[in-house]
């Protein structure tokens, strides 16, 4: 049985399936990484939440930067320890919105499809307060888009999510062209930052069913359904592919990178 206590954070979820999360979850480009370290000094001090396994973290470190990685889960905090073991890694265990950093003691918070977790003020009162002056605050999103690269498969298995009470909800997945992340403009009017810029990159990724089917396994609406309807979901939606779409899917992508300085 689910645990109730659990399905009111979503976040805990990830920690039940840490080696699939490992396994498939996306990286992300170079140009990314290069964009963002364009901002900064040499090796950096780096605030990262919600590293996860280390999808980003690994990238973060190869380009010289000392890491403080803050992740909620255990088990994900775990796994990145033993995938990352480096003297420049530090993993705390904790909630990014309360856990004890010192002021002015960071040159930038870089998050990774994790920071809309964070409550919305404090997405904005914590950099503000940990970053140092002039230090920069780097959200990453990945969002889906309506593209003829997915090959109709998302508009073609929505009776399958529909099935299980997994429909799409909310306005129109938008186009490539159209992506513009929320937080840019938040931080636009926000007089504690300045230098807001957005970059984007399409970032599609392709999956085998099976691959696909532990895609679904990552993400935390598929884990806080029931066992059951999970298992169904799962099924019938690696068989729709097999037997549909010759096996292997586009997911398409667009990756952001929204940067902003702390103002002095």
């Amino acid at each position: 049985m689910d645990d109730p206590a659990e399905t009111r954070d979503p976040r805990p979820t990830f920690g039940t399936v840490v080696d699939v999360y490992d396994e498939i979850r996306p990286t992300y480009p170079d140009e990314l990484f290069d964009a963002f370290f364009s901002l900064l000094g040499a090796q950096p001090e780096v605030i990262e939440v919600g590293p996860g396994t280390g999808q980003a973290t690994r990238d973060l470190l190869a380009r010289g930067a000392a890491v403080h990685a803050v992740e909620i889960s255990p088990s994900m905090a775990g796994k990145l320890r033993s995938n990352l073991p480096t003297e420049r890694l530090q993993v705390s265990v904790g909630d990014f919105e309360t856990i004890d950093i010192a002021a002015e003691s960071a040159d930038a918070i870089f998050s990774a499809s994790a920071y809309h977790w964070i409550s919305p003020a404090a997405q904005f009162d914590r950099p503000a307060l940990i970053l140092r002056q002039g230090g920069v605050l780097a959200i990453v999103g990945l969002f889906q888009v309506d593209s003829p690269e997915d090959r109709g498969f998302y508009a073609a298995a929505q009776p399958i999510y529909e099935r299980y009470g997994q429909g799409h909800e909310g306005p129109p997945t938008e186009a490539r062209q159209d992506v513009e992340p929320s937080i840019a403009q938040a931080l636009a009017r926000d007089p504690r930052f300045t230098d807001v810029d957005v970059r984007r990159w399409d970032w599609d990724q392709t999956y085998t069913a099976a691959g696909y089917r532990k895609l679904m396994l990552s993400f935390s609406d598929t884990n806080m359904m029931d066992a059951a309807d999970r298992a169904g979901l799962l099924d019938d939606m690696e068989a729709y592919i097999t037997s549909d779409f010759d096996g292997r899917v586009t997911r398409p992508l667009v990756v952001t990178l929204t940067t902003a300085r702390r103002a002095s």
